[in-house]
């Protein structure tokens, strides 16, 4: 896209599509990641080029503020996510887009799948900053899978906040724009059909989708967590709470695959880590049923599961305004 954007957006336009996702990277337009440091302006620019041409023809942007590039000079200040002396410099860097494209883009999203980022990055090591415990993964120079993630999601839900907070009281009676964030999450389904494995595949979208779910609309974690995770998750305070609370305008959703969960009787209480403290065994493999496997290793074809997904937010979640922003098939070829 950064040098053949303007084809790119030819071909949208010969396609008939009206609406494009993108993501503007935090270090591009604040190269040392506070404000107060300056700004770059040609990669200011940048983006609006990009964006002046979508509306010149005929497609509204989507803009996504933060898609897992956390500027380097903040992870080596003081570790990223990990602090929350972040969500200052994320308000910041959203005021920066605010006033600089608000006037073109009335579709912003705070954050993208951050479930991924943390779980990856923090919980795996397979991803920046790339930690974890080392028995999880030799490679992992630092990190605890069981806390961290959740250090980190609180963190990245504190920054949404302050974001929606900020355009909400600053920008929206001026610009008249939304607000959201972009969510992931696989659908689960019962290993078989018994009270312990209909539960564990609560816990596991819980897990997953609720622990940001369940904060952006009711201002606390979900009650699973809050049992099974203990002292290793972090509170909201009263404020905090109110902040979060209903805070977006619409939700973005990521559907690509489903799980089957068991309820796992063997965990393990000497090796904590996020992944395992649902106390459930996920799997896309059960002969019995109908989850077909793709081309790659983690997707498994289960499209009946995002009209589940849809039904279930809707009922949980207050019906709110949903975009499909990403979904598809890896084929094996």
């Amino acid at each position: 896209m950064y040098n053949l954007f303007r084809e790119d957006i030819q071909r949208m336009k010969y396609m008939n599509v009206d609406a494009y996702r993108l993501s503007i990277s935090w270090s591009r337009v604040i190269p040392y990641g506070k404000r107060s440091t300056g700004v770059n302006r040609k990669g200011i620019q940048f983006y609006h080029t990009i964006i002046d041409l979508l509306l010149e023809n005929g497609i509204e942007p989507y803009v996504t503020i933060w898609h897992w590039d956390t500027p380097q000079a903040l992870e080596a200040e003081y570790g990223g996510f990990l602090s929350r002396d972040i969500v200052k410099d994320f308000e910041d860097y959203c005021d920066l887009l605010f006033e600089e494209y608000g006037k073109k883009v009335t579709k912003w999203i705070t954050l993208n799948e951050p479930v991924t980022y943390v779980m990856r990055g923090y919980d795996e090591g397979l991803m920046a900053p790339g930690r974890c415990s080392v028995w999880v993964n030799r490679a992992c120079l630092a990190g605890n899978s069981g806390t961290e993630p959740y250090i980190v999601t609180h963190n990245l839900l504190l920054a949404h906040a302050a974001g929606y907070r900020l355009y909400e009281q600053k920008y929206k009676a001026s610009q008249g724009g939304e607000v959201g964030i972009t969510i992931v999450t696989f659908w689960f389904v019962p290993y078989t059909d018994t009270p312990a494995d209909r539960d564990a595949a609560k816990r596991s979208i819980d897990f997953m989708f609720g622990w940001y779910m369940d904060p952006i609309t009711y201002g606390r974690y979900p009650q699973n967590m809050v049992d099974l995770v203990g002292t290793r998750l972090p509170t909201f305070n009263d404020e905090e709470s109110a902040s979060l609370r209903g805070s977006y305008d619409f939700l973005g959703l990521n559907y690509y695959t489903a799980y089957y969960s068991m309820n796992n009787p063997n965990f393990d209480p000497e090796h904590l880590e996020y992944l395992k403290d649902s106390h459930a065994i996920t799997t896309g493999k059960n002969e019995l049923y109908y989850i077909y496997a793709s081309g790659s290793s983690w997707q498994y074809l289960y499209p009946q599961g995002l009209q589940y997904l849809l039904n279930y937010t809707k009922d949980e979640y207050r019906n709110p305004h949903i975009y499909i922003t990403e979904n598809g098939n890896l084929p094996v070829n």
